[in-house]
């Protein structure tokens, strides 16, 4: 009887034991608005997500009830962001006097902000939010985190296989012992490959031009920016993501970029679950891929518009360099990134990337010998040589498709020069640059 007795409390306490235990793919500590959207996008790239917040409420800066502007990203509605600008809008778009023109500075009370976002919260599937929790202890078990929380005085043991820390002052970092360094948007831009490996992008960044000096020869060019996959990762240890080090999460003004920046997380928070990899071994473009494909900006290029059919060809072809964008002044005296699609390519901008890509690209460049600005000749001939499709098939169905599939407005004219949309939609679909795998520090890989 005794051994029965012994035996049935052995049960119970292993089934206490597992009950008190949550599995989940990504955790998310710290509910700011970077840490929602990650949340958000772990959960929507169909992983099993935990978001964790000792606050009673998501976004908990924003409280204020007093209306408020924010002017930075207003041209560049990524994603998420773009999600939260188009339903704010719609939430006011009734109120007298309210601009809701897609280029109007977002005009909200903070507040209803977060209301917004824990309605969004509250329609992923895969995410589960626990507010009022804090967390004790995390440490590395094998594969797996291992982290104590606790909830209105209970506790409870999370088993996961990613840890994004978003919260003010990288407290789960630092918890390990781990130091997380302010991240330098200048350095970060002058560095030339590591654009290709962008998870998130703006039009200007925090404390731009506090010195009073501007960077030189950076690309994105000042005081546009990228933030570059390897950021966010923290190298002292397997699978933890670092990201409010990088953007503040208590200011408002910088809200685009924390949804963005946010966004990235969770995307290659959802690549290392997925695949079961560590962060060592995320691969950008397919991290990428993904951002894409939920309507993220990868380059803030404020020329080219979200319901722009070639957007994505345009954003792939510009992450891989074969286009840059260029700086551009617009009205109001601030500095864009803008793509400039209906200017035509120069030979000298598309070559060296060409080169460095193609292996038989040097034999094209001997024996056609462009000009100074690509022709459509040029482009379908380099085509032709790169996918061995006989020259008039390809000429045939290039002209056929020039204003119907592909919605070219010039005429299909093999002598003119190519525009910067006709060859980043072509280069995209035919040659596939942006298939071209890349390492963390956007160094092609052979």
């Amino acid at each position: 009887m005794i051994k029965k007795l012994l035996l049935a409390l052995l049960l119970f306490n292993c089934s206490l034991t597992y009950a008190q235990t949550i599995k989940t793919d990504i955790l998310v500590i710290g509910g700011d608005a970077g840490g929602t959207a990650a949340a958000i996008q772990g959960a929507r790239s169909k992983l099993k997500t935990l978001l964790i917040e000792p606050g009673a409420q998501l976004c908990q800066a924003m409280t204020s009830q007093s209306m408020v502007t924010i002017t930075r990203g207003t041209d560049l509605p990524s994603g998420i962001w773009g999600e939260f600008r188009k339903r704010t809008i719609e939430f006011y778009k009734k109120t007298p006097g309210y601009d809701t023109a897609h280029n109007a500075s977002l005009h909200l009370e903070p507040y209803t902000g977060a209301a917004i976002f824990k309605k969004i919260a509250d329609t992923v599937k895969n995410l589960t939010v626990k507010l009022n929790t804090s967390f004790s202890t995390v440490k590395r078990d094998g594969d797996v985190w291992e982290i104590t929380i606790s909830q209105n005085g209970k506790s409870q043991l999370v088993k996961a296989k990613v840890i994004i820390d978003a919260t003010q002052g990288a407290t789960v970092a630092a918890k390990l012992g781990i130091a997380v360094k302010s991240f330098d948007f200048g350095a970060a831009n002058q560095q030339s490959t590591l654009y290709r490996t962008s998870i998130a992008m703006g039009d200007s960044f925090p404390g731009q031009g506090a010195d009073g000096v501007v960077p030189a020869g950076n690309y994105p060019p000042y005081p546009s920016y990228c933030i570059p996959l390897n950021s966010i990762v923290v190298k002292q240890v397997d699978n933890l993501l670092v990201t409010a080090a990088l953007i503040p999460g208590d200011d408002i003004q910088y809200l685009a970029g924390q949804l963005t920046l946010g966004q990235g997380a969770g995307t290659a928070a959802a690549f290392c679950a997925f695949f079961k990899t560590t962060t060592k071994k995320l691969d950008p473009r397919t991290v990428q891929g993904e951002i894409l494909d939920f309507k993220g900006y990868l380059l803030p290029f404020a020329d080219v518009k979200p319901n722009d059919p070639y957007m994505r060809a345009i954003q792939q072809v510009g992450a891989t360099g074969l286009l840059k964008g260029l700086p551009h002044t617009i009205s109001n005296g601030v500095t864009q990134l803008f793509f400039m699609p209906d200017s035509v390519v120069n030979t000298a901008e598309v070559k060296p990337l060409i080169m460095e890509i193609y292996t038989r690209a040097f034999l094209w460049f001997n024996k056609e010998k462009p000009g100074n600005k690509f022709t459509v000749g040029n482009l379908m001939s380099f085509i032709s040589e790169i996918t061995l499709t006989e020259p008039k098939t390809l000429q045939l169905s290039l002209q056929k498709n020039w204003k119907t599939e592909y919605k070219f407005t010039a005429n299909f004219d093999m002598t003119r020069p190519v525009t910067r949309r006709e060859f980043a939609v072509l280069a995209n679909k035919f040659l596939n640059p942006f298939a071209r795998k890349v390492d963390l520090n956007g160094n092609m890989v052979n």
